[in-house]
């Protein structure tokens, strides 16, 4: 008898849990057709940074037409090829399943697929040779943000050794390492080759300064910004005061004081002068000889 009650309990609770679940259900969905939605174009998968658009990997979802995200499409042929040789748009971030597909996130119209598509306009993409330790042991990844280093001699400094390691560029982005560019990547690896997105004036310093002496890359917090503003660091710095060492390696030397040599006085013909030889005291008449 009480199992039979524990059963009938046991039906009424799962019967009353389907009725809530179903109820729950259709006013959801009463309450889904009530939003006003628009149609837009997410990414059907993972897309990778430099990718050009396919169709099969773009779709069409609801949104919320008042949380329609700025720069959106609502069509998916606005993102393929066109006639005229238009190309279909490049992806310049790496976008995720069912993230929209937005302006900001695509290269300008008419890009190709490549690195080149994800370069930020008025900068250069650039190539620097690196081993394990330049490449900060394989840690410099696309997307992160390095200083570059130089070891070089300073030809203001007087002493023999005039060896400077010196900062000469911040905050520069990383677009590529190898012959990849994924940005999700977060397995370091050890490569021969950094590609650095830079302006064309840092593109000559990093030119001249690769002529002139060795090229280190230092990793930055991507979030820091701040200047790190160092005077360099010499030699004599390692075992004292920075400042003093750097005054004294390149303050010009001091000149030397001018020598001035005074003339003998000129005597007038007949004066008088008192003559001294040896232990013997005279007084002479200057003569016309001598005063010339």
């Amino acid at each position: 008898m009480k199992n039979i009650r524990a059963i009938v309990i046991l039906l009424v609770a799962i019967a009353a849990g389907i009725a809530a679940v179903v109820m729950a259900n259709n006013w959801l969905s009463e309450r889904a057709h009530d939003v006003d939605t628009v149609k837009v174009v997410v990414a059907a998968r993972d897309i990778q940074l430099g990718t050009q658009l396919l169709p099969q990997m773009l779709e069409l979802v609801d949104w919320p037409r008042q949380s329609v995200p700025p720069g959106s499409f609502n069509n998916i042929a606005d993102l393929l090829e066109k006639p005229g040789n238009i190309p279909a748009r490049v992806v310049r971030f790496t976008l995720q399943k069912g993230e929209p597909v937005l302006e900001s996130k695509l290269a300008a119209v008419g890009a190709k697929a490549g690195l080149a598509a994800i370069v930020s306009e008025g900068k250069r993409a650039m190539t620097v040779s690196v081993n394990e330790i330049v490449g900060v042991a394989g840690f410099a990844l696309p997307g992160n943000y390095v200083d570059i280093l130089l070891n070089t001699q300073d030809e203001r400094a007087r002493g023999t050794d005039k060896r400077v390691s010196k900062i000469v560029l911040e905050h520069v982005l990383v677009l590529a390492i190898a012959q990849t560019s994924k940005r999700d990547e977060t397995t370091p690896r050890v490569v021969s080759a950094v590609t650095l997105e830079v302006t064309p004036e840092e593109a000559e310093k990093i030119d001249l300064a690769r002529s002139v002496g060795t090229l280190t890359l230092v990793l930055r917090n991507q979030m820091d910004v701040k200047p790190a503003e160092t005077e360099g660091a010499r030699k004599p710095a390692l075992f004292g005061d920075a400042a003093t060492a750097l005054k004294a390696e390149t303050q010009p030397a001091a000149k030397p004081k001018p020598v001035r040599r005074t003339r003998p006085p000129v005597r007038r013909v007949g004066e008088r002068v008192e003559v001294i030889r040896g232990t013997k005291r005279s007084v002479e008449r200057v003569s016309g000889e001598a005063a010339r």
